[in-house]
């Protein structure tokens, strides 16, 4: 994990209003604050502790809820909920599956001693709002609107509830106070019709906020030839005309991604920061912190508009970044980490920590026919610029037609591991996968090798194998590879590594929307009742 200088310096800093101040105990600011896959964020402050919401969709549990007290560092402490629900898609039957779908966009708000967390699941047209008192505990209470407000934001306003959404035309209607419906007799009202000329993308990922005299709507835009770019309305009416500003547009950090869409807060010192994220290729979104500087009542983020690579925050350095972690499976109880996230609503009979000390079984609920159809995937995010995922599987469990191993999770990926044939014989097989689908601002219709690519199958004697999938997103100096591109390896006795010889050209897919993950997988083709056992995932960034 990055590591962040705390500097015991004094500075004077020029903050909204004009006021000079001395500062003391800054934390070290280098962007991206975690390489790691964390979009569609947004936050708040709750006295001297701040909590961050993020994107996760079909994974479950969903909507991770991190803390920080620095704005730096940030760990995930809850999730908003289990699974949305309990069906055909979310249990990966019929050839279902919520992929590309699921939670998007989440508004994250604290009012009088109330979380709220409001987002819509796009694969069933709905919005829901969650609440709860504890935001250290996972799975609220929610209730459910039966129409979906498009990246949407809440405004809590005198006693009012308000949720602002859309794409293009940025809509505004009155909610319930708790949000558990749309009020009665609530009219629905497009507040700000963006230009339409000029646009590849028109005002999506709406934050609204009142500060002040003004009512400031932040969302982004998408000028063709151009970046990302993250625009602000203000109007002194909620309801009133409003006026437009570019607030932050510029490449960033050696690439033509704009850095765009995200919320901005005020610390208890007075001074503003925004956080937006960067499309950053195969390993996602990725999250920046922006300093705000107010001008003329208009927040303008990074250095005038310009994204920041480093620069300090006026608050002391606290705890440290935990999105990703390794794990020795040395559980009391039969929980995870919360940095585990399933690729679906998990089987929970089916993933026993404890039935074998020190490891994690993943047995064979229901029969499958590749790993993309199987329940129980567990995942972890990857990390830039290059890292290294590794288990130790042990495959003594496994009956005839039983795969497992470890995957780079997405619509394109690669797996290695064990495959158990008919007569019992086990097999080291890698192979890469591609999939005809929606890349990220275009059609991928060309012809692709595969889908199915069998790089290595070799007769395995022993039920013990050491596996990685090398990860490279951005390359450095000492690099061969070439940028999003994965490697396989094994070995025999956890010493000596052998290469698998494929290379996995990543791709950032629409079709699944998120950032690649390495995920440890057992499934059946043939019968349920077979298992492997994992024990210990690590995972290196270099």
């Amino acid at each position: 994990m990055k590591s962040f200088r705390l500097l015991s310096v004094c500075l004077l800093a020029v903050l909204a209003g004009g006021h000079v101040q001395a500062r003391e105990k800054t934390t070290l600011c280098v962007n991206p604050l975690t390489y790691t896959d964390i979009p569609d964020n947004d936050w708040i402050r709750v006295g001297e502790d701040y909590y961050m919401v993020s994107t996760t969709m079909y994974f479950c549990p969903g909507a991770p809820i991190m803390h920080s007290r620095d704005l730096v560092h940030w760990e995930i402490i809850s999730y908003v909920y289990d699974c949305l629900s309990d069906d055909d898609i979310y249990n990966l039957r019929g050839g279902r599956n919520a992929y590309g779908k699921g939670q998007w966009a989440t508004s994250l708000r604290y009012v009088d001693g109330t979380f709220y967390a409001l987002f819509i699941a796009n694969d069933q047209s709905k919005t829901y709002i969650y609440r709860t008192d504890d935001i250290y505990k996972s799975n609220w209470e929610r209730s459910v609107i039966d129409r979906p407000f498009h990246d949407a934001s809440m405004l809590f306003e005198d006693g009012h509830l308000y949720v602002v959404w859309g794409n293009g035309e940025l809509r505004i209607i009155e909610l319930e106070p708790d949000g558990s419906a749309i009020k009665a007799g609530a009219e629905e009202r497009i507040l700000i019709d963006s230009p339409r000329d000029g646009f590849n993308l028109r005002a999506e990922g709406a934050h609204i906020y009142h500060i002040g005299d003004y009512y400031y709507i932040l969302e982004i835009d998408w000028p063709s030839g151009g970046v990302r770019t993250e625009t602000c309305w203000r109007s002194k009416e909620l309801f009133g005309e409003y006026e437009r500003k570019v607030i932050l547009s510029a490449p960033f950090d050696g690439r033509g991604d704009g850095v765009a869409q995200g919320g901005i807060i005020e610390t208890q010192n007075g001074d503003w920061y925004a956080m937006m994220f960067q499309d950053h290729g195969a390993v996602g979104r990725i999250p920046t912190l922006q300093p705000v500087t107010w001008v003329d009542g208009w927040p303008i983020l990074g250095d005038n508009t310009v994204p920041v690579k480093e620069f300090a925050v006026n608050l002391p350095e606290s705890g440290e970044n935990r999105t990703w972690a390794d794990d020795e499976f040395k559980y009391r109880k039969n929980s995870l980490d919360l940095v585990w996230q399933w690729n679906h609503k998990p089987d929970d009979s089916a993933w026993p920590v404890t039935e074998r000390k020190g490891w994690l079984r993943l047995k064979t609920g229901q029969i499958a026919t590749n790993v993309m159809d199987a329940r129980n995937t567990l995942t972890q995010r990857t990390v830039g610029p290059r890292c290294v995922s590794e288990v130790l599987l042990d495959a003594s469990g496994m009956k005839a037609g039983d795969r497992a191993g470890i995957v780079a999770f997405q619509s394109n990926y690669c797996t290695i591991g064990v495959e158990v044939s008919q007569d019992g014989s086990k097999e080291l097989v890698a192979m890469t996968h591609r999939n005809v689908g929606r890349r990220w601002g275009r059609m991928q219709d060309q012809p692709q090798p595969g889908p199915d690519t069998e790089a290595l199958r070799i007769p395995l004697s022993q039920d013990k194998v050491w596996l990685r999938i090398r990860y490279v997103f951005t390359p450095q100096a000492d690099d061969t590879a070439g940028a999003d591109q994965a490697f396989m390896s094994y070995s025999l006795d956890g010493k000596n590594w052998t290469d698998a010889g494929a290379t996995l050209q990543m791709s950032f897919s629409l079709d699944y929307f998120t950032g690649y993950r390495t995920g440890l997988y057992s499934y059946a083709t043939q019968q349920a009742g077979g298992w492997a056992d994992f024990d210990y995932f690590h995972q290196k960034q270099y």
